[in-house]
């Protein structure tokens, strides 16, 4: 990954479909990582509730397919730099050896991504009911009220059992979004008036935009773009309006993640 530069918030936008999942299963993956061994009931239902998520993506998209193809993408790349000079050969072999074995566990995952979760009557039952605004309140699903006050134990490791299920996916995910973040060098630009914008080279197509944003500027970035251009425009927060452009020239840390 990327140098983390200190007091910056870093904002990410994808420019195609396929990162754009990625980016939303890591999210899901750090958010059932953080509730899943914490002990409070609140703690359960966010887990299992990011896990559903989860299987949500999976039931609309071909992720294993996906992933395949993305790491044997990111395999001939790199295999592709093996004779450059100045190239960390040792260091190339472990990427492309950790690229080859998290592609067959992918192989070896049978059947969709996530099935055994969705045939979980258990968790189907909280699923049917999610999409109702306190569908999942206690009354509506007694089952998982009995199952939440269980005790912390017996409640982890269910939650690791599902969530072991996923592990090679999280694998895929980390090593394939850690190449494209560390794919370029920050560079250090200027937006005037608070407004940047950049056109891009399509036949070598940018897969994430990364903006790394001083803390103490009180301004968040508001990313769009997509294949051939994007912009950037540094918002100001207000209580009581809505955001709006700075007019203040602004100092930030750009990465057009290419590979």
């Amino acid at each position: 990954m990327s140098p983390v530069v200190p007091d910056k918030i870093i904002y990410e936008h994808p420019l195609n479909e396929r990162v754009r999942t990625l980016l939303r299963l890591e999210y899901l993956f750090h958010e059932v990582a953080y509730h899943a061994p914490r002990n409070e009931i609140w703690a359960s239902r966010a887990a299992i509730a990011g896990l559903l998520d989860m299987t949500s993506i999976f039931s609309r998209a071909d992720i294993k397919a996906d992933l395949i193809k993305e790491l044997k993408r990111h395999q001939d790349k790199l295999q592709g730099i093996d004779m450059i000079q100045g190239v960390d050969t040792e260091r190339l072999q472990q990427i492309l050896g950790e690229l080859q074995k998290i592609m067959m566990d992918i192989h070896n995952l049978t059947g969709q991504i996530g099935q055994s979760l969705r045939n979980n009557e258990f968790l189907k039952s909280i699923m049917q009911r999610s999409s109702i605004p306190g569908g999942n309140c206690t009354f509506d699903l007694p089952l998982y009220h009995y199952w939440l006050e269980q005790p912390h134990e017996l409640r982890q490791t269910q939650l690791q059992e599902w969530i072991s299920t996923l592990k090679p996916v999280e694998s895929a995910v980390t090593l394939i979004l850690s190449l494209i973040r560390g794919s370029t060098r920050p560079t250090n630009e200027q937006a005037e008036s608070g407004f940047f914008q950049r056109n891009l080279d399509s036949q070598s197509p940018a897969q994430l935009i990364r903006v790394g944003l001083p803390r103490e500027l009180g301004l968040f970035a508001e990313i769009s773009g997509g294949k051939h251009r994007f912009s950037v425009r540094f918002m100001e927060v207000s209580e009581r309006e809505r955001p709006s452009q700075t007019k203040e020239d602004i100092s930030f840390f750009l990465n057009c993640c290419i590979l």
